[in-house]
């Protein structure tokens, strides 16, 4: 298995193989489990908002990993931005390579997506994979997952939108629509699509948290 230094309270930076991808990581003593981030596109590892969603997880008790599922030279090419496969496929590969870390391996997985990266996180969880264990999707786009994948899904879904976000609203319905798994639309009130507005991340987390407490820990 592969080592890390000692986690403490703040993020590590880790390289993931084989895919050579950059990442952050944190893990908490004990962890209830380990969250896995797909970012949007145009955002990655070092996105402030991810980065104060995975700070708070860390407070209730969960590992995170906020990992680029682009390399740098491909984060311009908006055919590889929105290859919503390709993110997926990354995307397993990742939560493999966690089971090859002596500190987190073994613990339950999560995925938490935000705008597109929520559509690449739905496509990963809809192979049979008991691994993962819920999905928290932020400002998503899980229509991008297709029907035909949403439905295979089996981990437990929450999808949370602002209340000013109409047409991402609306997507997520119709996504909420074809998922058989537990889920859970959450409007958040006054907020957009990047929930920039005061206390409106704060929310997300706490919603989040609640059904990682939920799903993840408890599964």
């Amino acid at each position: 298995m592969t080592a890390v230094r000692q986690l403490c309270d703040q993020p590590v930076a880790v390289m993931v193989e084989p895919e050579g991808l950059e990442a952050l990581l944190r893990r908490p003593d004990p962890a209830r489990g380990i969250v896995i981030f797909a970012h949007g596109s145009g955002s990655g590892r070092l996105s402030p908002r991810n980065n104060h969603v995975a700070d708070r997880l860390f407070d209730a008790g969960f590992a995170s990993l906020l990992a680029d599922l682009l390399h740098p030279e491909e984060e311009d090419d908006r055919a590889k931005i929105f290859d919503i496969p390709l993110l997926a496929r990354r995307l397993r590969s990742v939560a493999d390579w966690i089971a090859t870390l002596d500190e987190v391996a073994g613990l339950p997985i999560g995925y938490f997506g935000a705008s597109t990266g929520a559509g690449a996180a739905l496509l990963a969880a809809s192979g049979p994979d008991p691994r993962i264990r819920a999905i928290v999707s932020r400002g998503g786009r899980p229509d991008l997952a297709g029907a035909a994948a949403l439905a295979k899904v089996a981990a437990p879904v929450m999808l949370i939108v602002g209340s000013r976000d109409a047409p991402v609203i609306e997507l997520n319905q119709a996504a909420q629509r074809n998922l058989r798994s537990a889920t859970e639309l959450v409007i958040v009130p006054g907020a957009q699509h990047l929930f920039e507005e005061p206390g409106a991340l704060d929310q997300v987390v706490s919603h989040a948290v609640r059904w990682l407490a939920t799903y993840l820990a408890n599964g």
